[in-house]
């Protein structure tokens, strides 16, 4: 009897000194003052003791298991506050914090939500009932956490009663995107279902499809092997086994479950990849036993664990296999590491968790860094008070860089991400308020404010200088590009040719289809200008057929001739017409080809005048029997024009003008005639151009001709028109483009056709209707005597002048020989006979020329 009553004081003392939270401060875990409050979750603590299998008390026991990656995060949150404070981000506002240790448990993470909510500055700390929260103002403003989704989940729907923000860092459960059930829920990761998506997407491209995969037995596990097994069934991957192990470490089963999971690997000998959604406790159990048994597997690590250093410094670690894992983005951590570097600096009278690390760091100073993490977690609290707070420093600044080995850059990142994210939503409030008053907002004012205004559709979100990802800049998206949701990363391209986007768009536009069009003003007005040009085609033929037994019709070649003149004039205005309007194969193919041919007609027809003229008034007898050998009318026009029709026939067999979309163009697609070969087309005009070049180099000789009757110096001009159209057409043609291109031929052909239309005809027609009196034979003979007399005058006078030279010649030679003598002689009698044959000759010439030119007129 006397036993049994010492062994219950016993039991009662234990659980006595098992009891720290005597009060609702001794809860707390690390807290600082400041006019807005932000409350922390975190598991520093693996579990709670427990005085049985099961609480036989409602109260919160003492915490064990120090867990440096933990404390870590809470120290992260503590210097993301402090780095607000120390900022200009909420001018003359102070963040202050309270933090608590869930250790690792729902009902302690409930006990802290129930502090959360309880109303401020109130004596006793209860949450008072109320049918309407909206004015309500309780003792923090917004959460920080929970890591585990399984208390995530609990919290969130305690806090939703309020609608208080709760920004987790590390839950990446799916569902607690649901608004409906989690509407004050916010986190700076995503959701599982991106990681398993992933995970699915590594197996399925490294050929895996026979694989295992162990999970917990929560919220969070089971809802990540639903997600990962719908994922892996789409890329045809089969699960072989689906282990569960028990979720808290406080559970008592957990070391048989890990046992058994271990002989089911063992056993599932062909499966060799196995995904892990575990907690880092769960892992580093697994993993110690694993290597005792020599199993050896690819191990795919969920982002809870993928960069866990207590994992990776397990001893023979490697021995595992190898682990490939997915890890959250990480961020500029060099100000977090300067914060850890002076951290023993840090004041620790209101954090309870840095007091116990600098305590535990004392325990273990003999024990070396590979051993230091087990050693912390395994010691207790009581048993460190023996310390001196002399050797605390010291050994901080032994184990130095001791931290910064264990932290997980990743879930720092998304810690800062966290705490920032909520300092801006209150600057946003607090710029028409003095926040310096605990009433200035309520908690759910915060969930409608962001770091950055929403991106309406046609902008995009660009982040600014700021590591944190809520923090951007909305720009409007470009031209060729829309969003047509709000907050959207990136803005999406549009289909260049075929659509188009003006300047902040939410969508994308038909470009239209454009081309020189009927109703166009340009192309009326050259319309207008082509049909002007038939007229006086017509009008021309007209007079000329009135007026066909004129000297003038007669010296222009016969009527015939005039009318294939004038009909290539027509057909080259009438080929403007098909340089208007929508193009169409048989537009493109027929307009280049009746220009070319009709205008190398013309060319060639006027080629002939040309030669005729200079035959006609040449008194160069070596150039008049040239010419004679040269003119042959008919068999040149058809050989010149015959070789153009050669090159428009291989134009068209090999490479034929063709229509063509151009959408270069940003909001219009261009319907054009592609020239399909611009060899053959530069062929084309350069051998119109040689042809026109041959006509001026004749009629510029015979420019000199009689007065009323010289075409051939209007013929030069017509080709220096040309000329100068078409060298103009040349660079403007070159780097011109839009629907006005064709407009730029259009415009060189009426000029060159009416160039030489006019230099050609308008002289004639102003003789025959204004110069009646000159268009009769008799003064058409009279001008060609008057001519041809003057002409005779001028080579007798260049005889004789040569007479007179070859004369000086040989006076001006002397000779001293009689050889030289005689040589004198004879040529003195010889310039005497060839100076008075030339005098009789040109007298003769006199006389016969104008018989001759008229029959040869």
């Amino acid at each position: 009897m006397a036993l049994l009553i010492i062994l219950i004081t016993c039991f009662v003392i234990i659980l006595e000194t098992s009891q720290p939270c005597q009060t609702p401060d001794d809860f707390v875990a690390a807290t600082s003052p400041g006019h807005i409050i932000i409350g922390g979750l975190f598991a520093i603590h693996e579990k709670m003791l427990s005085s049985g299998d099961y609480p036989r008390r409602p109260q919160i026991q003492k915490c064990v298991g120090f867990e440096i990656s933990i404390f870590l995060q809470t120290l992260a949150m503590i210097h993301s506050i402090e780095m607000i404070n120390n900022s200009t981000l909420l001018s003359g506002v102070k963040l202050g914090y309270e933090i608590y240790d869930t250790c690792t448990e729902v009902t302690v993470a409930m006990a802290a939500a129930l502090r959360f909510l309880s109303k401020f500055n109130c004596s006793r700390e209860t949450v008072v009932f109320q049918c309407n929260y909206s004015s309500y103002t309780p003792r923090v403003k917004a959460v920080i956490g929970a890591g585990y989704s399984e208390i995530t989940m609990a919290v969130s729907r305690m806090l939703n009663l309020q609608l208080m923000p709760q920004v987790s860092y590390e839950s990446t459960a799916e569902i607690l995107s649901d608004k409906i059930r989690f509407p004050s829920f916010l986190r700076t990761v995503p959701s599982d279902f991106y990681q398993t998506k992933a995970m699915a997407h590594l197996i399925q491209k490294s050929g895996w499809n026979w694989i295992g995969i162990i999970t917990t037995d929560d919220d969070y596990g089971r809802l990540a092997l639903n997600a990962f097994a719908i994922q892996t069934a789409e890329k045809n991957v089969c699960i072989a086994f689906k282990e569960v192990l028990p979720a808290f470490f406080s559970d008592n089963t957990i070391d048989v479950r890990i046992n058994q999971t271990l002989e089911k690997i063992i056993a599932e000998a062909q499966v060799n990849v196995i995904v892990v959604f575990l907690r880092q406790f769960h892992v580093f159990s697994l993993f110690s036993k694993a290597i005792e048994r020599n199993v050896n597997k690819i191990w795919i690590a969920s982002d809870n664990w993928s960069t866990a250093t207590k994992i990776t410094t397990i001893p023979n670690v490697k021995k595992i296999g190898k682990v490939v894992g997915f890890a959250f983005r990480r961020g500029n951590m060099s100000s977090f590491h300067s914060f850890l570097q002076n951290l023993h600096v840090f004041p620790s009278d209101n954090n309870k968790p840095l007091h116990e690390y600098a305590m535990l760091l004392s325990a273990c100073a003999y024990v070396k860094d590979s051993d230091l993490s087990q050693c912390i977690f395994n010691h207790s609290q009581g048993t460190l008070a023996y310390k001196a707070n002399k050797d605390i420093e010291t050994n901080f600044l032994l184990r130095n860089d001791f931290l910064w080995d264990y932290t997980e850059p990743g879930l720092i990142h998304s810690i800062q991400l966290a705490v920032f994210a909520l300092g801006y939503a209150i600057r946003d409030l607090c710029q028409a308020r003095d926040c310096q008053n605990p009433n200035a907002f309520q908690p759910w004012e915060q969930i409608q404010s962001k770091c950055s205004l929403e991106c309406s559709p046609g902008q995009m979100k660009k982040t600014t200088r700021s590591q944190h990802i809520c923090c951007y800049e909305c720009v409007n998206c470009p031209e060729n590009h829309y969003s047509n949701q709000t907050d959207m990363d990136h803005c999406l391209l549009c289909n260049n040719e075929t659509h188009w986007a003006p300047v902040r768009s939410t969508m994308c536009f038909e470009k239209e289809v454009e081309y020189l069009n009927w109703n166009d003003s340009l192309a009326i007005l050259l319309l207008a200008l082509s049909l002007l040009g038939i007229l006086f085609v017509l009008a021309i033929g007209i007079i000329f057929t009135r007026n066909l037994n004129t000297p003038v019709v007669k010296s222009s070649g016969g009527l015939m001739v005039c009318y294939v003149i004038l009909l290539c004039h027509f057909l080259n205005f009438a080929s403007t017409g098909f340089f208007i309007g929508e193009p169409q194969d048989f537009t493109c193919k027929t307009r280049q080809t009746l220009f070319g041919v009709s205008f190398t007609l013309c060319i060639s027809c006027i080629l002939m005048k040309s030669l005729k003229i200079l035959l006609a008034f040449s008194f160069d007898p070596k150039l008049q029997n040239f010419l004679r050998c040269l003119y042959k009318p008919i068999p040149i026009i058809f050989t010149c024009t015959g070789i153009q029709v050669v090159i428009c026939t291989l134009w068209l067999i090999f490479a034929a003008p063709e229509v063509e979309e151009n959408v270069s163009l940003p909001r219009v697609i261009i319907l054009e005639c592609e020239e399909g070969s611009i060899l053959a087309f530069g062929t084309m005009l350069g051998y119109i151009a040689i042809l026109a070049f041959i006509c001026f180099i004749c009629a510029f000789k015979g420019r000199k001709l009689p007065e009323n009757y010289n075409e051939a110096k209007f013929i030069t001009f017509g080709m220096l028109i040309y000329f100068i159209a078409w060298i103009t057409f040349i660079p403007i043609y070159a780097t011109t483009f839009g629907k006005y291109l064709p407009a730029v031929e259009i415009i060189v052909i009426l000029i060159s056709n009416y160039g030489i239309l006019c230099c050609t005809f308008f002289p004639k027609c102003y003789v025959i209707i204004c110069k009646q009196e000159t268009n009769t034979k008799s003064a058409f003979l009279k001008t060609i005597y008057s001519y041809s007399s003057h002409s005779a005058d001028n080579l007798a006078m260049s005889h004789a002048s040569l007479d007179s030279t070859n004369s000086n010649v040989t006076v001006t030679n002397p000779s001293s020989s009689g050889k030289s003598a005689t040589w004198q002689k004879s040529k003195d009698l010889q310039a005497q006979a060839f100076a008075h044959l030339c005098r009789e000759n040109a007298t003769s010439v006199s006389k016969t020329l104008p018989r001759k030119r008229i029959s040869s007129i």
